[in-house]
């Protein structure tokens, strides 16, 4: 059973092949994701990194948790599943705010 870690306060230099190495040392990587922005194609400072078993995975975040990797200090724990995001978004008839109904009378 594999464990999925997240790793924060990554330098935007940093790659996967990066990630992969440093986790390598502390077991099996069986996948290193780095969240890249879709606007500018720049890192956004995070990735995931999966671990064949538990206890790599353990042995990883002790050994890395504020860690320097790329003259940054690493935050390394277990990732939490993603929540629902429910809300925001567009409004039903379109993305029309108060502010462009303002003033008008319907």
């Amino acid at each position: 059973m594999s464990t999925k870690l997240f790793v924060g306060n990554l330098s935007f230099n940093t790659t996967e092949n990066d990630l992969q190495d440093a986790f390598a040392a502390h077991g099996t990587v069986t996948e290193a994701n780095l969240m890249m922005d879709r606007a500018t194609g720049r890192s956004r400072g995070f990735a995931f990194v999966t671990m064949s078993s538990p206890d790599e995975a353990q042995q990883a975040i002790s050994a890395l948790n504020g860690a320097s990797l790329d003259n940054r200090s690493l935050t390394v724990n277990e990732a939490r599943p993603r929540e629902d995001r429910t809300g925001g978004g567009s409004r039903p008839g379109g993305n029309r705010g108060a502010g462009a109904r303002a003033g008008r009378r319907y």
